[in-house]
């Protein structure tokens, strides 16, 4: 994974309006630690300079920006989930407003699975701190997505575009869950059996 990558990946959430004013962050795993994105500097100024380079403990090797506001909890997911290779955090509109009602996404729908099932809303927490952190790695269990209560999301990934995918899944899918709300359905919810038949779908796609 190159920095241009990154820069990327960060200008295309900002202009895909998932992370308005500035907010939002993205991380990559590297040797030693992890590439992330800086605290507020416009994702449409962003360079491959500005990227900061932390150890595992989220101390800076190298960067002369100051690492986001979020560097804890990058810390704490990559920390407690040696698989994952990027975490990109997002205040996408539709499951951010979902996460200020503090409902997760049930498995209304079989794309649930691309997040390893229904998306979890984490107790809340004040954003940057270390409470947000464990929270997060908490509802993150058996789960590569979820959502922050009163914040945002965040979707994890092996590698970076696996993440942004499902970063924008994740939005897709609260959308829909919120326009159901919004007519007033409830939706009928995947059983275990029908989740497992999808998810043996799942085992061959793309191939």
């Amino acid at each position: 994974m190159t920095a241009a990558e990154i820069v990327a990946a960060a200008r295309r959430l900002d202009a895909a309006g998932m992370m308005p004013s500035k907010s939002g962050n993205l991380s990559v795993r590297c040797d030693g630690g992890f590439l992330v994105t800086p605290a507020g500097l416009p994702y449409a100024d962003l360079t491959e300079a500005d990227l900061v380079q932390v150890d595992a403990a989220g101390a800076v090797l190298r960067g002369h920006r100051r690492p986001s506001s979020e560097l804890r909890l990058h810390a704490a997911v990559h920390a407690a989930r040696p698989e994952v290779g990027a975490v990109v955090h997002t205040h996408s509109p539709r499951a951010t407003a979902l996460s200020c009602a503090r409902r997760g996404i049930p498995s209304f729908h079989y794309m649930v699975l691309m997040a390893g099932g229904e998306v979890r809303c984490a107790e809340h927490a004040t954003f940057g701190t270390e409470a947000l952190a464990r929270n997060c790695v908490v509802a993150l269990e058996g789960r590569r997505a979820v959502l922050l209560a009163n914040h945002g999301v965040v979707a994890t990934g092996a590698t970076l575009a696996a993440a942004l995918t499902l970063a924008f899944e994740v939005e897709n899918l609260a959308g829909q869950y919120l326009d159901l709300l919004a007519a007033g359905l409830q939706p009928v919810l995947l059983n275990d059996r029908e989740l497992a038949e999808a998810a043996a779908q799942f085992a061959d796609y793309g191939r």
